[in-house]
């Protein structure tokens, strides 16, 4: 009789702790969605950034100033 009781009373703590849980209101929605944003690829390395984070150049885009500078002066024109 003793073990009956215990089983009981955790099946009876689980069962509301999972109650508990379901009760509980959905998270609000996001204000703003993520915005997606256009991917392209550094003339020189060709890792690809996003394009609002590339840095143009005469030639291309690339993933930096350092990058930009080094394909200017492998190939001047």
């Amino acid at each position: 009789m003793k073990y009956l009781l215990l089983i009981l009373l955790v099946l009876v703590v689980i069962w509301a702790l999972k109650r508990n849980r379901r009760d509980k209101p959905a998270p609000p929605p996001q204000d703003s969605p993520n915005q997606l944003s256009n991917m392209v690829a550094c003339t020189h390395c060709g890792i690809h950034l996003p394009q609002d984070e590339a840095v143009n150049g005469e030639k291309g885009v690339y993933c930096s100033t350092d990058h930009r500078t080094a394909a200017q002066d492998r190939n001047p024109s």
